[in-house]
């Protein structure tokens, strides 16, 4: 999606500056943390797709293609902002990753060691964090917040009830 990348276009973070969005490699150092922390992203989403009944191949919003799974990829998308942003803006603005973390290598910037075991832990505590889901009424962490947004879209495939996606209010 290229709706929250264009609208941080040109935002300075301490010293990092967000231009545009690159992949594969990525070019700057925000889009390195970017990349890893939706791979990281799309991987957990993986994880809970597999304890439900929804086959991870058939995606909704990206292509689906039987040979690459796309539903993790479509799930990340509503959790993107309140999991792997919200982390990347209490890295830089704590100082916990600097521009030290990274290296240039031959195709792009990349993370060094401890700048991604530093995102990881992050990104595993906001996993844990809980917060109260408003349609149960009691605390749920992220991670299975997830779990339960993969339930609801199960629920909207059989024709049980409509689905909703999450919505984060602050």
């Amino acid at each position: 999606m290229r709706l929250p990348y264009n609208f941080i276009k040109g935002t300075v973070i301490l010293d990092f500056v967000f231009e545009s969005r690159s992949r594969r490699p990525p070019k700057n150092h925000l889009n390195a943390l970017i990349s890893f922390g939706n791979s990281f992203l799309y991987t957990v989403c993986l994880s809970q797709i597999y304890r439900t009944h929804l086959d991870p191949r058939i995606g909704y919003l990206h292509t689906t293609n039987f040979r690459r799974f796309t539903l993790n990829l479509d799930i990340a998308e509503i959790f993107k902002p309140i999991i792997v942003d919200r982390v990347i803006f209490t890295l830089l603005g704590r100082n916990m990753i600097t521009r030290n973390d990274f290296e240039k290598g031959t195709e792009g910037i990349m993370m060094k060691e401890r700048a991604r075991q530093c995102f990881v832990s992050q990104l595993e505590d906001k996993l844990k964090r809980t917060i109260k889901h408003r349609e149960i009424g009691r605390h749920v962490s992220y991670r299975r917040l997830i779990r339960l947004e993969l339930y609801k879209l199960e629920k909207h495939l059989m024709g049980e009830k409509k689905y909703d996606p999450f919505i984060a209010t602050w």
